[in-house]
Order: C-alpha cells, then structure tokens, then sequence
C-alpha cells in the first residue's frame, strides 16, 4: 500500500479541509497520511483528532519556511518538513505564529505592487476567494489573478509576478535552518528535507550540503515526489543511506490549486512505500525516549 506524507489542507494553502483529505484518503486506499501545512499545525491537529481516521495511520507534521544554509546559493525560502512533533511546544509554536504574521504582513504589500501594475484586486478579494484568512499567502493571491483572468494558471503568477526577483515579490520573515530544525527536534519530532529536486539548486555539492545538515539535527530527505525523476529519486536515496538518514515522501497535494497534482500519487506515478512510515514511526519512538520535552 501507498501513503502521501506531503499534504496541504485550508490551514495553509490547499482547498480541502483535513477532514476532507482524510475523506479522500479512505477512498483510494492511502494506508498513511501526515498533513503538513505551511508555518502551521492547524491542519495536521484537526486530523489527528478526528474519531473518523479508522484504518489510516497519521502523523503531525508543518513545512517550515526557513532560511537557506549558507551553502546554498538560492534565495527565498528552504523548506524543512517536520513529523512526530508535540502540538503544545510552546518555542515551536511561537515561531510559527511569527511566519504566520509575517506572511500576513507581506501580503498587502504585494497586492499594492500588482496594482502599481495595473491589477485590479484587493486583499478583500483575496479572502473572500480563500474563503477566510487561515493562512493566506502568494498562492490564494495568484489564484485570485487566475480567477480574474490576469494569468492563466498558477505558476504563470509565480514566473511572471510573484516569484523571487518579480515586479510583485516582496520578501519575508524565515527561521534560521539550523532553528527550525533543533525546534522540531526539541518538540519531539524529525525535521526533513523537502523535496529537494525542486529547493536546491541543481549545481549544488549535495554531500557538502548533507555535511552542514546532518550536525544541525536533519534526520531525513524527501526522497519521493513528483517533481523529481527517476534520476534525482535515486540519488537522494543513495545520499539517505550515506548519511543514515530517513526516507519519506509525498504528493505535496494542495487540492484544486495544483489540479495536476493528485493525492497519493501525484502526477499518475507515485508510489510511497508504506514500509517508510514504518521505519519513521519507530525511529520517532527511540528519538523520544532521548528528548526530555513534550511528545506528540
């Protein structure tokens, strides 16, 4: 069986609620799940709650926005995945409600931009579309441009508007790399690498990059996605088993704002073997038993 560690829900930036991926995930017969929404737990506490889970197994789980490591030439942000982290670690907490902020801060800023451009829309609009204010960020403003016929798709607002070093960008807070990474160590949990055939430049000395890492407390690389080929897969996995390092992976499922991507199996191909959830939860459960803190 199949399972998807990689799902965004309305916490953040995807158009289904937790309980509705929890829907669709009994019905295609996921046998694992972790909802790891952008900056926040939100999403992955009102999964773990659910009396409705039944045979499928779930995790907690947040994509953190962080600071590139300073071997990385890219800018913007590195996304380190956590599982197994406790809901009420109050220090983890608090930096996610300071990435929450500041993308709440940035995101008027660049709607004024797109209006110095010439687009007609307000924050207003954005809301209304998202259906509330819960995480709101440059992907709900780019599907408001798609809605209102300004861009074709989604990643059209990205290349041409609202990526790094576009007319409408405008930068934000980020966590440290090393932070991010103690703080979900210390709240319980394993951070991991997230799909790095999309962060990382393509250049980069990948075993150099692991070097810094490891220390900082990376316990895992997102080895299956749906971006990454053949090729890439099979590298971050040989790189896992150098570095004694976990392998997940997921869809990175974000529901009607990535059509193309589907829940469990991306773009029609992926498979996540079930066998990984395994090994993450019973590695979680001997990283426990080392951590003084609250587990969850």
């Amino acid at each position: 069986m199949s399972i998807d560690l990689h799902i965004h829900s309305t916490a953040s930036d995807g158009t289904l609620t937790p309980l509705e991926i929890l829907s669709l995930a009994h019905r295609i017969g996921l046998a694992a799940i972790a909802i790891t929404d952008h900056d926040t737990l939100a999403g992955s506490r009102q999964l773990l709650e659910s009396p409705a889970l039944g045979p499928i197994r779930a995790i907690s789980g947040v994509e953190i926005s962080a600071s590139p490591p300073p071997i990385c030439p890219q800018r913007g942000s590195f996304h380190v995945l956590g599982y197994g982290i406790a809901f009420d670690y109050f220090p983890l907490n608090r930096i996610l409600e300071r990435l929450q902020n500041a993308r709440q801060e940035r995101n008027p800023k660049i709607i004024q931009r797109l209006n110095a451009l010439g687009f007609t829309m307000n924050m207003a609009e954005v809301i209304e579309l998202a259906g509330g204010t819960d995480g709101l960020g440059r992907p709900h403003i780019a599907r408001l441009m798609k809605h209102k016929g300004y861009v074709e798709n989604i990643d059209e607002a990205f290349e041409c508007y609202l990526g790094h070093g576009k007319p409408a960008y405008v930068d934000k807070f980020r966590v440290p790399c090393h932070e991010a990474m103690a703080l979900i160590r210390d709240a319980g949990g394993i951070p991991v690498l997230a799909h790095p055939g999309v962060t990382l430049d393509p250049a980069i000395d990948l075993d150099r990059l692991l070097t810094d890492l490891v220390p900082m407390g990376l316990g895992g690389i997102e080895v299956y996605y749906p971006d990454h080929n053949t090729a890439q897969t099979a590298r971050y996995a040989a790189a896992a088993r150098r570095y004694g390092l976990l392998m997940t992976g997921g869809s990175d499922f974000h529901g009607s704002l990535k059509p193309e991507i589907q829940l469990g199996t991306g773009t029609g191909d992926l498979v996540v073997p079930d066998a990984l959830f395994t090994t993450l939860t019973e590695t979680l459960s001997a990283h426990r038993t080392r951590v003084p803190g609250p587990h969850g």
